[in-house]
């Protein structure tokens, strides 16, 4: 996949992804980097991992920098921040790209503690350290953005009622945003092709990767799909602040927000 940001377009930008260690997070900062931007890398617990992706962008002459941070922590999520501004000062694209709540072992209100209460704690505490006129970017799924519309798999509800919590709980900071000339934009995608969620929603329910690909046409693979989520954070914020990726055919329209 070539990236859709030119080299050089962002140098002298400073990029925070979430859960970047890794899949769509990991090629995100990838092209950021690779346009230039001084990138920072957040792991949960893979540090080894984290470590990898910055190895790679630093020995093609970009700049990156690993923080570890449990995003339902507010100790941890305050000493990325600090860490962020010594290395390289105030942010100018936050991606909100971690997310989770199908780990067994999390507890019962794990989703909604990450996917909700996180987000805004995260944007909250991001805002001192974010220059005016930047732009915060929220990834998300169609299974999730459309979830009061259009019912998806018994196996992702919990995840997927507690993503779109998080994302109408994000919609309402943005008057707050609007404030500092910062954007806002959701990216909402379909099935992900070679990512942990549809690999775990595909082993719970055998054949959900190809069903939802024959409803679709096609899937974005991580790649593609890491590629429209840097586009979201460059390119004139959407009236709705919405960028939908992917076939919409199957889901209902959301009233206008």
């Amino acid at each position: 996949m070539t990236n859709p940001l030119a080299i050089g377009s962002l140098a002298g930008k400073n990029v925070l992804v979430t859960g970047s260690s890794r899949g769509i997070g990991a090629d995100t900062v990838g092209y950021f980097a690779s346009a230039g931007a001084r990138v920072v890398i957040n792991y949960r617990e893979k540090e080894a991992r984290a470590a990898k992706i910055r190895d790679g962008i630093v020995s093609n002459g970009g700049e990156a920098i690993i923080v570890g941070a449990d995003l339902t922590n507010l100790q941890d999520v305050s000493r990325m921040f600090a860490e962020v501004d010594a290395a390289f000062g105030k942010l100018d694209i936050l991606v909100m790209n971690a997310s989770g709540g199908m780990e067994a072992s999390m507890g019962e209100d794990y989703a909604m503690r990450l996917n909700r209460d996180s987000q805004v704690s995260l944007l909250t505490a991001a805002l001192p350290h974010m220059a005016d006129s930047s732009r915060v970017v929220f990834v998300t799924s169609h299974q999730a953005h459309f979830i009061n519309t259009t019912p998806t798999m018994p196996e992702y509800v919990p995840v997927a009622l507690s993503k779109r919590a998080g994302e109408d709980a994000l919609r309402q900071m943005i008057s707050t945003l609007d404030e500092r000339g910062i954007g806002f934009v959701v990216v909402s995608g379909d099935m992900i092709e070679g990512t942990i969620t549809a690999t775990l929603l595909n082993r719970m329910s055998p054949g959900a990767i190809e069903a939802r690909k024959q409803a679709a046409g096609r899937l974005y693979n991580v790649a593609e799909f890491a590629a429209e989520i840097v586009l979201a954070a460059v390119e004139p914020v959407p009236t709705n602040h919405t960028r939908l990726v992917g076939d919409t055919s199957d889901f209902a329209p959301i009233p206008e927000q």
